[in-house]
């Protein structure tokens, strides 16, 4: 038996494909689905089964497409409420595929009707597919199904974590869909690569917290903001998903982009941050492509909001429209490839300046009326921040914008990416404003006297 991972890295998620050299099964498989059928090929297999461990909150599946056009059966916990029909699983369900089984688990936590899978290759347990139950040093989060049921998940998860530990042997491989930078990870995960039951079982929180209500405490307690696309994840789910159209986006000249503009559609610029900021069209947004720009995206777009992305080369924008179908915007309304240049001057120019921290100590020195703006999320801004910053996390920007104080604003984040997002916001809005491009943790406290609250 052989497992193959699918890495998709924009939503810092993993689905797998397990085999035996002629016969598969796929899990947690994501939208795109032509590299799930780019394995089949390559590996000369047969997809029998498409297993999902729950009904996915951070994208839209590509299981029920992928049943549908393979005949693959597919598989989801019985209790879920769903518009089509599955072959429906239970805990201690037994699935013949190939010359391998496997075992569901029911493993309530994540959501309440969460399954993992355990593969056992004839001889013995091979791999947990834990999906968003138990991930590398850490659990999947429990406050995405109802802020009313947050409490009883957690105490869910713990008790799942447990289970998991006593029924299944040290050597097993831990293999979950959440955890490489999922928002669906309730904190800081190990940043290994692999993991077995043993190791989870001496660093894994879920079991280093000995006391159940301490570690509900303290998982609640470092829980943060998540993208607000979530909402339309699960109804997207439960639904049956359309299936994937990633042909190019309709080409738009110079006229129609500043329609699109000027009638409060998204314009996308997905171009470096020092490429914006030395020139951009008045009126766009930059949102750097990267492994999490559909992430930003999806969190800070009004949904349903028309999207048009500008990039240097169609092949920037063809890969960021395959991350944006994972989260349901399934055709952008348009795209501009080719730079600045490939726009008319008739179109307005922007553009604003970049320092660091050094130079914002420099600013406030020598001039009146510099508001700082930290746009990092609640528990970055609790841990430490700039002295006299004003607080707007990135997703609030758009609807507190007017809370900024008057001045020239200058924006800073951990990194710079999501401080470049709400610079590009700011100055769409008409502010002044200068980008803070520099790394918080390293460089923020050689300048200032860091905030750090009490408790």
């Amino acid at each position: 038996m052989q497992i193959l991972t699918i890495e998709t890295a924009s939503l810092g998620d993993r689905s797998y494909l397990v085999h035996d050299g002629t016969t598969a099964a796929v899990i947690d498989p994501q939208r795109d689905i032509d590299r799930v059928f780019g394995l089949l090929e390559e590996h000369g297999l047969e997809l029998a089964a498409v297993l999902e461990t729950h009904v996915h909150n951070d994208y839209v599946t590509g299981g029920y497409e992928l049943a549908r056009r393979t005949g693959a059966t597919y598989h989801l916990n019985a209790d879920e409420e769903l518009d089509f029909a599955v072959s429906p699983v239970r805990d201690g369900d037994v699935l013949e595929i190939g010359t391998f089984t496997v075992r569901a688990l029911h493993t309530p936590g994540h959501t309440p009707t969460h399954v993992a899978y355990v593969a056992n290759d004839g001889s013995r347990d091979v791999a947990l597919f834990s999906g968003g139950s138990l991930l590398y040093g850490s659990v999947g989060r429990t406050d995405l199904v109802s802020p009313t049921l947050t409490e009883e998940l957690t105490r869910a998860q713990y008790r799942t974590a447990r289970r998991l530990a006593a029924e299944l042997a040290d050597d097993v491989e831990v293999r979950p869909t959440h955890g490489f930078g999922s928002f669906c990870s309730s904190g800081d995960t190990a940043g290994r690569e692999t993991s077995t039951v043993g190791i989870e079982r001496s660093d894994n929180q879920a079991y280093t917290i000995e006391d159940e209500d301490e570690f509900v405490r303290l998982l609640i307690a470092g829980l943060d903001a998540y993208p607000t696309y979530y909402a339309h994840m699960g109804p997207t789910n439960r639904r049956g998903p359309a299936d994937v159209d990633l042909s190019p986006a309709e080409l738009v000249d110079t006229t129609e982009l500043l329609r699109r503009i000027h009638t409060g559609e998204w314009v996308v610029d997905l171009r470096t941050r020092m490429a914006f900021a030395s020139q951009h069209v008045t009126g766009t947004i930059n949102i750097e492509f990267a492994d999490n720009a559909s992430t930003y995206l999806g969190w800070l777009i009004s949904w349903g909001t028309p999207v048009t992305l500008l990039a240097d080369t169609a092949d920037e924008i063809a890969h960021m429209q395959r991350q944006l179908v994972r989260i349901g915007i399934d055709r952008p309304a348009g795209q501009l490839p080719g730079g600045p240049d490939a726009i008319d001057a008739s179109a307005g120019r922007g553009s604003y300046e970049v320092a660091d921290f050094a130079g914002l100590r420099d600013a406030l020195a020598a001039r009146d009326e510099v508001v700082i703006l930290d746009t990092r999320r609640r528990l970055e801004w609790v841990d430490s921040h700039l002295p006299g910053a004003v607080h707007v996390a990135l997703h609030d920007l758009e609807e507190r914008m007017e809370q900024i104080p008057d001045g020239e604003v200058w924006v800073y984040c951990a990194s710079g990416y999501r401080s470049a997002i709400a610079a590009s916001l700011l100055a769409r809005a008409g502010r002044d404003v200068v980008l803070v491009d520099d790394e918080f943790d390293q460089n923020a406290g050689r300048y200032f006297e860091l905030v750090i609250p009490e408790g």
